[in-house]
């Protein structure tokens, strides 16, 4: 029984690292994926580049570490009537357990009709 466990106790442990850590990485981009909407929602109505980017930090406030100004990309910066406002956000999240290697780069990127 003790040799049943020591062979099985490693294939355990690295399925429950491996679901910890998809659960973090799958949540971490739902997050972002809601960041950019709301920013992309800001921009549309707003036409606010600065307004946009601090909506999206604030639409994230469980990501760890947090979003900065420098992963989140508007375009285009002037939102005329009809013109597409476009947010992507580029956000790493990096592995608590280091068995699955470093990190993962994500990205989510929304969309909305300027002035609508």
């Amino acid at each position: 029984m003790a040799v049943e466990f020591a062979l099985l106790l490693p294939i355990l442990v690295a399925v429950l690292l491996g679901v910890v850590e998809f659960g973090r990485a799958y949540n971490a981009q739902i997050s972002i994926t809601h960041a950019a909407r709301e920013a992309a929602r800001t921009m549309a109505v707003q036409d606010d580049p600065a307004a946009a980017r601090a909506a999206a930090i604030t639409a994230a406030p469980s990501l760890n570490p947090a979003l900065t100004d420098g992963q989140i990309t508007i375009s285009p910066s002037d939102c005329t009537a009809g013109a597409t406002a476009t947010v992507t956000i580029q956000y790493n999240v990096t592995f608590i357990s280091g068995w699955f290697g470093p990190g993962v780069d994500l990205t989510g990127t929304a969309a909305m009709q300027c002035g609508g």
